[in-house]
């Protein structure tokens, strides 16, 4: 894949949102719908009043947290970050002007967001313009998390992940899991070239099973070349799915995964939490 690691740790989102919007990047608009069902479905077998807590995972600038809590969508960021408005602005300046944006469009309901992610520019940002209430640059792939975030992921409800899933294993997900209070759902928007299923795994011991949705699948971002195309195409089929009519047609796809006790598989089946019904 292409990289752009460039735009993920800029101290603001304008260069991740110019250069993503060129390929059309488009999964946390997906996501929103998606993540506020489950959210409100979390929150109606929460035994503690207040809103529920949503742990996401690769958060970058709280995307994912402007989409979920505000009512804004993918298209309305892309325009905001690419207009002039914007462009003539410092940082600190589009800090003061984003929070106030964000305030503007926050839902009643909204969630209580944590951000992980290895990031820490991105963090600072998403901290500083009021999109999550905890944000944490850490990697816990490479170590174990810190007291600060045990602590802070321990209401979690909801595990969301929209980015970054082929990049992680089990490591970033047992010890969030195991300093829960309660059991939680995790639900990934997953790259269908690579395998989800050592992250399933990982999750069982916890008492979680892993559902993955056949249908729909949803477009990530169009391919920047043909040799990506290929390369897409080629690990589809090698994980055993058909890229025609999606790979095949320019886009990388995702498929949602959601991982939970067996319990809420019955109470919330999953195809009522993707569509909106």
């Amino acid at each position: 894949m292409t990289s752009f690691d460039e735009i993920y740790d800029q101290p603001d989102p304008r260069d991740f949102f110019r250069v993503l919007g060129r390929w059309n990047y488009q999964t946390p608009q997906h996501a929103q719908g998606v993540f506020r069902r489950m959210a409100a479905a979390r929150a109606r077998t929460a035994h503690t009043a207040g809103p529920v807590t949503v742990l996401d995972i690769c958060c970058s600038y709280g995307i994912n947290a402007a989409l979920l809590n505000h009512n804004l969508t993918l298209e309305d960021l892309y325009a905001h970050y690419a207009s002039p408005q914007a462009a003539a602005l410092t940082t600190a300046e589009l800090i003061e002007w984003d929070r106030a944006y964000y305030a503007a469009h926050r839902r009643p309901e909204a969630a209580r967001v944590i951000g992980l992610d290895i990031a820490a520019n991105a963090i600072d940002y998403a901290l500083a313009v009021g999109l999550l209430d905890e944000g944490f640059a850490e990697n816990l792939e490479v170590a174990p998390p810190t007291a600060a975030l045990r602590r802070a992921a321990q209401p979690t409800r909801l595990i969301t992940i929209t980015g970054g899933a082929s990049f992680l294993s089990p490591r970033t997900f047992q010890p969030l899991l195991a300093a829960a209070h309660r059991q939680v759902w995790v639900v990934a928007f997953v790259l269908r070239t690579g395998s989800y299923q050592p992250i399933a795994e990982g999750l069982t011991p916890h008492g979680l099973i892993t559902e993955k949705a056949a249908a729909p699948t949803y477009p990530q971002r169009r391919f920047t070349s043909a040799h990506e195309q290929r390369h897409a195409v080629h690990a589809v089929i090698a994980a055993g799915e058909d890229p025609r009519g999606k790979e095949t047609d320019g886009y990388f796809h995702t498929a949602v995964h959601l991982s939970r006790p067996t319990k809420d598989t019955t109470a919330f089946p999953l195809d009522t939490l993707l569509l909106d019904v």
